[in-house]
């Protein structure tokens, strides 16, 4: 087989790839879809169920010894103990119990719940093979423009969520914001941000881009994971506080935020996930300063994605320190934590694609 021939034949294999690619892209999003509908019927079926209203409802008295509860089974009757609701809130703030999770105790609520997880597996599959796929269109790591950056981004994402669940998180109750988010952002990269199999630009030929690139797609899906954990809470927070101060939230909003963990597990799940990435993130800023080194013969020169990287770094900074802070715990360290996350969100899409700079790789 003569040389062109050769080429041609690799041309070919590469152009299969990068259709079967999208094809795969395009088939996870049709499986999140259903995963999408699967985790809304959880969230509808749960709505029915008392369980969630009565837990909230118990007093602390009865909270630590609730009455008996009387059963009837085949003909005889069985007198049990009502167990003790497990109190997640830290010391000092109120005592609320964690609610029973998005099926609100409803059987179907829960069987949906387990079928919309089992289809974010089978999608999550599906898309790792597409971003493979892409990789091997290109013979490179796909993460040279805003397209394969996004597709990296949420297959990592949903592989974060399904880790804390492998690990038994008590974390369903975010699957339904995070594939709404998902959808959303593969949404924007297959019409939006889209570009075709490419070679990278002569920058990012170097082995740091398997580290800089790779540690800083897993720093931003931890972030996103804490930051809707942040946005949560704050609603929580505010139920919470009408109920304490004699207030009667409205019926959708006690359906909803009644089955969410207590708003100090909230608050303390986001803190511990910012918490846990934030060296690496340290690690990102370094890796992309001595790549620069390597690539341009300078380790730092104020690039506006260095810039933000910087920035972002610093606010996340504030918010430890604040949250770490007596005077600064709850909701004013969860504002700064979603100015934080809003300053990654501006660089990762913004710097990208409104602002020149030796990082506009977006290819859109």
């Amino acid at each position: 087989m003569t040389s062109a021939a050769v080429t041609d034949l690799a041309i070919a294999t590469n152009e299969h790839l990068a259709s079967l690619s999208n094809t795969l892209i395009y088939s996870a999003m049709a499986v999140y879809t259903l995963a999408f509908f699967a985790y809304i019927t959880e969230w509808i079926f749960g709505s029915r169920s008392k369980i969630g209203r009565t837990a909230a409802a118990l007093t602390p008295a009865q909270r630590g010894k609730a009455p008996a509860v009387t059963v009837r089974k085949a003909g005889a009757t069985a007198v049990l103990e009502r167990p003790q609701v497990v109190v997640r809130a830290a010391a000092g703030a109120r005592d609320v119990p964690d609610g029973p999770g998005a099926h609100g105790g409803d059987e179907q609520g829960d069987l949906y719940g387990r079928i919309a997880v089992s289809l974010t597996v089978l999608a999550f599959l599906v898309e790792l093979a597409g971003v493979v796929a892409r990789a091997a269109s290109v013979e490179r790591a796909p993460w040279g423009n805003m397209y394969e950056f996004n597709i990296t981004f949420s297959t990592v994402a949903v592989g974060v969520y399904l880790t804390l669940l492998a690990l038994r998180k008590n974390v369903r109750w975010l699957g339904l914001f995070l594939i709404t988010t998902v959808l959303l952002d593969l949404g924007i990269a297959v019409t939006v941000l889209y570009t075709a199999s490419d070679q990278l630009v002569p920058a990012l030929h170097s082995y740091w881009l398997y580290i800089h690139v790779s540690t800083a797609i897993l720093c931003g899906a931890v972030f996103y994971v804490g930051a809707v954990a942040t946005i949560l809470y704050l609603f929580k927070d505010s139920y919470e506080n009408k109920l304490a101060n004699g207030g009667e939230p409205g019926r959708f909003a006690t359906s909803f935020l009644e089955r969410l963990p207590a708003s100090a597990s909230l608050d303390k799940f986001s803190y511990r996930v910012n918490a846990a990435v934030f060296p690496l993130w340290t690690f990102t800023i370094i890796a992309g300063a001595i790549w620069a080194g390597d690539a341009w013969g300078r380790y730092w020169g104020w690039d506006p994605k260095e810039t933000w990287a910087f920035i972002t770094w610093v606010a996340y900074a504030c918010y430890l320190h604040a949250r770490a802070t007596a005077g600064w715990k709850g909701r004013k360290a969860a504002y700064l934590a979603l100015i934080a996350f809003g300053c990654w969100l501006f660089n990762y899409y913004g710097v990208n694609i409104f602002v020149s700079g030796k990082h506009s790789y977006a290819g859109v």
